[in-house]
Order: C-alpha cells, then structure tokens, then sequence
C-alpha cells in the first residue's frame, strides 16, 4: 500500500513538473511572438541604406529591402511585388534627393498616410550636380560615397528612429556612434597615408557625377564629368569636347565606377593617356550589413593610389619644365 502511495506520488509530481515545463515553454513563446509583433520593420530603397540601417538597429527590428538585388536604380520601372513588401513595412528609409525616385512613386502609390518616411538626407550639405546637361538647381544625390555624409545620415536615422522607438533609443544612438567612428577611423588612417604629400595641383576628371562627396574631404576637384547628366552616355561630340578638356586641363586621373560598363572610358584613356581609376558606387549587389564599409575602405585605398600617382607624375612633369626652364634663362641673360 505505501509503495503505491509513493508511486502516485512521484506521478503526480512528474505530472505537475510537465505540466509547468509545458506552461512555462507556452508562455515564452507567445512572449517571443509578442516581442516579433512589436520589431519594427524597416524599409530601405538603396543597398547602402540597408548597411545603415542594420547598423543602428542590430536585432532590435528587422530591415526589409523594398526592391531585390541585382537591379539598376538608373533605369529601374517599380514592380508589383514593390507594393507589397512596402505593405509589410512601419518605416521606409529614402536617399530623397535623387536615385531612388522609383521608390517615391511606390510610396505614393501606396496611398499608406500612416508610413513614416525617414528623409536620410535632410540634414547633409548637398554639392551641386555636375554635367553638360544638368538642369538648374540639381543635387549631387550621391552622398552614400563620402564619408562625412555617411555618417551623418547614420545619425540622421539614429534620431528619427529613436523619436519612433523610444524603448530602444540609447541602443540606436548606441550603434550610430560606434559605426560613425569606424568611418572616421578609416578616413584618418587614409590621410596618415598620405602624409605630408603635395597633391595641391592634382587634377581629375569623372565618368559621371558621383564622387564629388569623398573627392572633397581630400581637398580634390573634379576638373570634369564625361556623363552629360546622370546616367547618360555622352554624343560623340561631347565625348570629344571632354577630350580636348583633358589634354588642355592636363588632368592626370580619371574614375570610374566599378559595376557599371562605360564604353567610352577606353577611347578617353586612349586619346589623353589618363590614368584610370575605379570607384564602388555601392548601389549594386547583393544587400549586407558589411557592404558600405568593405566598398568604403576600397575606394578610400584606390584613392590613396590615385593620390600618391598625381603627386608623382606632378614632380615628373616638374623635373622635365625646370632644365629647360633654366636653360632659356641662361641664353636670355647672355643675350643681354
């Protein structure tokens, strides 16, 4: 009889250890579920956005692209499959001022008033456009390749998500910081290469109107842009004014940009004898958290080079002017 008292016993107390490890398993998941409903969902329009974006929130909401990689935000038409993702979304990141205006259509289209817009760019300096057909009044929409605009956006995004999602706003402000000085870091470590060189009279031409923000921090003047406007190819007699500009400018680099085909980059390098350098524009492939910092000390190396060839083949082209130079000053003074 006491035997089978104990065995009820240590039933029932296995029954109710169940029971609890079930109760318990219950109400962690519908917590979990609970805390997946509260995330917010973050859209974003460009491939650097979505490196912004998951910088500052880390795991504390989830970023949703509005449109799949691989595709060309220069001649991209907006999608069905657009419309839905932007359904599923609580706040939509926007460059703003250019290369994602296939988004702003969505967004209208959407007819959604309770979509929040994060204008990334409202509080970043905009350079003017450049090109021979660029329309009065029109921004360089490319502040994604500087680093002094990529990190203010970050900030940007960091505030406006934190007056959203106040329950997370030391972690946004949090990551926005950290992110900024690992931009700021790289930039440094970018000068410190470059010493004390004499880049001063360094001259530079672009494909198109893109590398303005990063080519300033380093005190370098874009002397030319061979696109007509953005995204356009130049007509042969564009292409061959820019060419005289080259030759008579003496511009000793030219960038262009790594993903896209520039056709007439080789007939430029073959006329003037300018060296070629290429740039990420960071709006092609796939979308990673890494992306804008990997392509970002990519570019920041590839100017360096460019940088250290121009002071070079300045002094070269100095070292050639001087002999003669002096040598007609002798000749004048015995002369006289």
């Amino acid at each position: 009889m006491m035997k089978k008292s104990i065995m009820k016993n240590s039933i029932n107390t296995s029954l109710k250890s169940l029971i609890a490890a079930v109760a318990t398993t219950a109400v962690l998941l519908v917590s979990g579920a609970l805390q997946a409903a509260d995330k917010l969902t973050i859209g974003i329009t460009l491939q650097p956005y979505y490196s912004y974006v998951k910088a500052v929130v880390g795991d504390k909401a989830d970023v949703l692209p509005l449109v799949d990689e691989g595709f060309n935000p220069h001649n991209y038409q907006p999608q069905p499959n657009d419309l839905r993702r932007l359904k599923q979304m609580d706040v939509i990141v926007v460059n703003g001022i250019g290369h994602d205006d296939f988004a702003l259509k969505v967004i209208k289209a959407a007819n959604r008033d309770d979509l929040i817009v994060i204008e990334a760019n409202k509080d970043v300096p905009l350079l003017p456009a450049i090109g021979q057909s660029v329309g009065d009044g029109a921004v360089n929409p490319h502040t994604f390749v500087g680093l002094s605009t990529t990190i203010q956006k970050v900030y940007t995004i960091a505030t406006e998500l934190s007056k959203i999602d106040p329950d997370n706003a030391r972690t946004y402000r949090k990551n926005a910081r950290k992110y900024a000085t690992e931009f700021r870091k790289m930039k440094r470590q970018a000068m410190l290469t470059l010493g004390d060189l004499d880049t001063s009279g360094m001259l530079v031409a672009t494909t198109h109107n893109a590398y303005g923000y990063i080519l300033q921090e380093f005190g370098v003047d874009v002397a030319a842009v061979i696109e007509p406007a953005h995204g356009v190819e130049p007509s042969a007699s564009q292409l061959q004014e820019t060419i005289e500009k080259i030759r008579a400018s003496k511009i000793d680099v030219l960038f262009y940009e790594l993903n896209m085909p520039s056709r007439y980059v080789e007939t430029i390098e073959a006329a003037t004898g300018v060296q070629l350098y290429r740039f990420s524009h960071m709006t092609h492939g796939a979308y990673e958290e890494s992306k804008v910092a990997v392509e970002m000390k990519s570019n920041l190396d590839t100017l360096v080079e460019a940088m250290k060839f121009a002071a070079k083949h300045s002094l070269a082209d100095t070292a050639v002017i001087a002999p003669s130079t002096t040598h007609a000053s002798i000749n004048k003074q015995q002369g006289s």
